[in-house]
């Protein structure tokens, strides 16, 4: 059994929900989902007795390009978060009724079938080919199945596209021409590849616009709030959990390492746009009246933090930044799902239209606040870990950066408690707000358990990606 056993589940998962019919679509989707993650554990478990669980084939004879995996810890680890989200994802969508919804699971499972590829792929068209596999199920999800007006939705998804494409594009120059010098595509071998200062730049730099718009960095952000807030939920989820993080993994798998020279370099530049992130995303958070942009927006900051991480070139900062995508991922599929669950009730994503909610439903009060608290890096959650080690990494680099950088902290406090007293308590909304379902209680549960344990005990996620990380900044410091 190895890596390929994953991708073959998501996507005969995919074209089985297609042909099951509407009415069984989201149930067989869940059945392969959680096939998926039942596999990912099984390989974890056989990778961590030393069984090589990786795959390598020939495919493409000119140019010569290897179907090859590379299933270390790092790779495993985004594996696991893609396979351990999805299922949530797809469950917490039960209580939604969607037209067409045999197209729509088979979109979100196709998806995670892309991105598993991505973070698994060792051969750079290979990747090429899954980065932009990723990118056209959210685009018809969020345009077929997005919310609010028409023409409006049309209007950022296309946006959206064609931003991620004209990137993406750099990238595809920037493998070519590395092929042209390693005659190869495979990973290991760009890896040994001796570039030029000035073939670094321009490497560093084509990778940096498809990451820096994936992610997003700022200024390439532009496309993220109007798109979170278009999609369902369910696009919303895929996209702010797992997608973005296609674009912070890759950074420090292929763009680090292949150009190490120009990380170097321009480390305070990276940095400093990562850390202006986190402040222009709090800022703008603190005046959002729709929930959805808010949590877009508190988005936007949190991955500044974890962009800023990787770009400190230290083992803290990419191990911050590793436990800080996972832990985000968590979280902010479970805000979003938290906003999904009111708007089921009160048919409404703007703040001031909210509240009350605490005198009708404690229990569903209660997992809210702690996830509003582990968004903030509580301490025993696991978005702490993630967070106190970036800041700490940030902190022997520049001690500013580490300053700046811990604004997310507290004003991501600040709006985030005020958002939850503004939807929570008073007496704004006069409304029956149904308490929480057992199948929104599981999923919630189920993301507030793992948050927890984490928090309380990262050792095994950190072991598992620590080795890789050290043979990543050994190829960056030769």
């Amino acid at each position: 059994m190895d890596v390929t056993t994953i991708l073959i589940l998501l996507l005969g998962g995919s074209i089985a929900t297609y042909f099951s019919g509407d009415k069984l679509a989201s149930k067989v989707a869940l059945i392969f989902s959680l096939g998926a993650l039942l596999g990912t554990l099984k390989l974890l478990s056989d990778y961590c007795n030393g069984v090589d669980i990786g795959f390598s084939a020939d495919w493409i004879d000119v140019p010569k390009v290897v179907f090859a995996l590379k299933a270390d810890g790092l790779a495993m680890a985004m594996v696991l978060l893609t396979t351990a989200l999805t299922p949530l994802i797809v469950f917490s969508s039960f209580g939604n009724s969607f037209k067409n919804a045999k197209n729509l699971y088979a979109l979100v499972l196709f998806m995670a079938f892309a991105m598993t590829g991505t973070f698994l792929a060792a051969d750079g068209l290979l990747y090429y080919v899954f980065w932009e596999l990723a990118l056209i199920p959210i685009y018809f999800i969020a345009l077929i199945w997005g919310n609010g007006d028409a023409e409006a939705r049309k209007k950022a998804v296309v946006k959206f596209f064609i931003y991620t494409l004209a990137g993406s594009l750099f990238m595809l120059i920037g493998f070519a021409y590395l092929y042209s010098k390693a005659g190869s595509f495979l990973l290991e071998d760009l890896y040994k590849l001796d570039l030029s200062e000035g073939e670094q730049f321009y490497i560093f730099f084509a990778f940096f616009l498809a990451y820096a718009i994936k992610i997003p960095i700022i200024p390439f952000h532009t496309w993220q709030a109007k798109v979170y807030q278009k999609a369902p939920t369910i696009g919303t989820m895929l996209l702010s959990g797992i997608m973005l993080k296609m674009g912070l993994y890759s950074v420090i798998r292929w763009q680090l390492p292949i150009a190490p020279s120009a990380a170097r370099t321009y480390m305070p530049i990276l940095i400093g746009l990562s850390v202006a992130g986190v402040i222009y995303g709090s800022i703008v958070a603190l005046r959002q009246k729709d929930l959805k942009k808010l949590l877009a927006y508190s988005s936007l900051a949190h991955v500044g933090l974890i962009a800023a991480g990787c770009y400190t070139l230290t083992l803290d900062g990419l191990s911050g930044a590793v436990s800080q995508m996972i832990a985000h991922g968590f979280v902010i599929v479970g805000l979003f799902f938290a906003a999904e669950i009111i708007f089921r009730r009160y048919e409404t994503r703007k703040i001031k239209e909210m509240g009350g909610i605490r005198s009708q439903t404690p229990k569903f009060t209660s997992m809210f606040m702690i996830l509003v608290l582990a968004s903030v890096a509580l301490p025993g959650t696991f978005n702490f870990v993630g967070e106190f080690t970036v800041l700490y990494s940030l902190s022997q680099i520049n001690f500013w950066f580490a300053i700046l950088g811990g604004t997310t902290i507290i004003l991501g406090a600040y709006y985030m408690l005020k958002m939850f007293q503004n939807t929570m308590l008073g007496e704004t909304n006069t409304k029956v707000f149904a308490d929480v379902t057992t199948s929104e209680a599981i999923t919630l549960v189920a993301i507030i358990a793992f948050l927890l344990f984490f928090g309380l005990y990262p050792k095994p996620l950190v072991d598992l990606v620590t080795p890789s990380l050290k043979v990543i900044l050994e190829t960056i410091n030769r």
